[in-house]
């Protein structure tokens, strides 16, 4: 089903696109597309860092595009350049709502609007407005886009294998993106992938030295490279199969 944007040039319009990628790494599917690229193409500049979502999303694909180029076919997306004419509401004739007003101050006779309140009205009360100032932080979470270059043991790890063991990490706030196969010399290939987090629930760390360099992915892992957030020169931090990690200087770095 085809997606439809309106007016991206607009605050309105970002915002929209803002709250749909709340949830998702990409327009469209589970990996970059022509569809991420058609939106790309319509906005006119880098989204502004109010626009969170947008900005992380927009970063990423920018970031594919220096690096190896957008390939997937996507579902189909449309921009408008503005946005579609809406209905306006019918008003009731003005006898038909002081009729109605009449109607709710009867109804409001039946109200005990002085009665008191009871402890379960007070525990759900409380425990709505933790919940809901709970979700309103977790939609302020901020997110990044991080991708890890996995490397075998050696030219003999099936890297079927190694992908699903990788792939089956599952966690809140973990999200997995599109992957490749990388030549690194001496008939040896690295899995390179990329991973969307939400930076208050997942540390990028812990992910890989409890998860993919423990056992028993590390049967298959002999190391893990993450390009950390930074500038096109960004730093390093290699985790091996055996859990000891080692900072170095390498390739780049993005959000």
């Amino acid at each position: 089903m085809a997606v439809t944007f309106y007016d991206l040039s607009s605050p309105a319009g970002l915002k929209k696109l803002d709250d749909y990628l709340l949830s998702r790494s990409y327009i469209t599917g589970y990996q970059a597309s022509k569809d991420d690229l058609t939106v790309h193409a319509a906005l006119s500049k880098p989204p502004s860092s109010e626009y969170v979502n947008v900005s992380r999303w927009y970063n990423h694909i920018e970031a594919l595009l220096r690096i190896s180029g957008v390939s997937g076919e996507g579902s189909g997306v449309t921009v408008e350049s503005s946005a579609p004419v809406t209905e306006a509401i019918a008003t009731p004739p003005a006898a038909d709502s002081k009729a109605s007003a009449a109607d709710d101050d009867d109804d409001d006779d039946d109200v005990d609007l002085f009665g008191e309140e009871t402890e379960e009205e007070k525990k759900a009360a409380e425990e709505h407005a933790a919940s809901v100032k709970a979700s309103a932080k977790k939609k302020e979470s901020g997110k990044s886009s991080v991708l890890l270059d996995v490397k075998p043991w050696d030219d003999e790890t099936d890297m079927k294998k190694l992908e699903e063991a990788v792939r089956s990490v599952q966690m809140e706030g973990l999200l997995w993106g599109a992957s490749k196969l990388v030549p690194v010399g001496y008939g040896i290939k690295k899995l390179q992938i990329m991973i969307t987090i939400v930076d208050d629930l997942v540390s990028v760390d812990n992910l890989i030295e409890d998860y993919l360099t423990a056992e028993p992915i590390n049967e298959h892992v002999q190391s893990v490279d993450i390009n950390l957030p930074g500038s096109s020169n960004g730093w390093l931090r290699r985790h091996t199969g055996n859990g000891v990690p080692l900072l170095r200087i390498m390739m780049s770095a993005f959000c």
